[in-house]
């Protein structure tokens, strides 16, 4: 008679490891799909707040560039290309988010990258006060 006592426990060890690493490969998923979602969302503030200090008659400031930079930063994202020219109606930016890995190596150092557009209206830029 062949005795397989702790075979049983050899299974379920190895079931909970499987799962525990699925698990760790499913949080990282995640975390990168937030970091895409954050991107966008510090992208779609960036190209705003460009184009908002490109209009002259809102008072704002001279600095497109800068004001998306910092609209970039306060969400959480690094400002990587802003085609913004004072007095002109668009903004165009591209920003990127790191995300917190703990599990997946291959993905370290892969950035979530999102890119927004803005346009304001001719009618802001002919807005005059009498």
């Amino acid at each position: 008679m062949i005795r397989e006592r702790g075979s049983v426990s050899i299974l379920m060890l190895a079931g909970t490891l499987l799962f525990s690493m699925s698990a760790l490969a499913i949080a990282d998923l995640g975390s990168m799909l937030l970091a895409r979602g954050r991107a966008q969302q510090a992208a779609d503030a960036a190209a705003l707040a460009a184009v908002v200090q490109q209009a002259p008659v809102l008072g704002q400031g001279s600095d497109p560039e800068g004001a998306a930079r910092d609209a970039a930063e306060r969400n959480g994202a690094e400002l990587l290309d802003c085609a913004c020219e004072p007095d002109t109606p668009d903004a165009t930016v591209e920003v990127a988010v790191t995300p917190r890995l703990g599990f997946l190596t291959g993905w370290y150092g892969r950035r979530a990258r999102a890119r927004a557009h803005a346009h304001l209206d001719d009618d802001v830029l002919t807005y005059r006060s009498s």
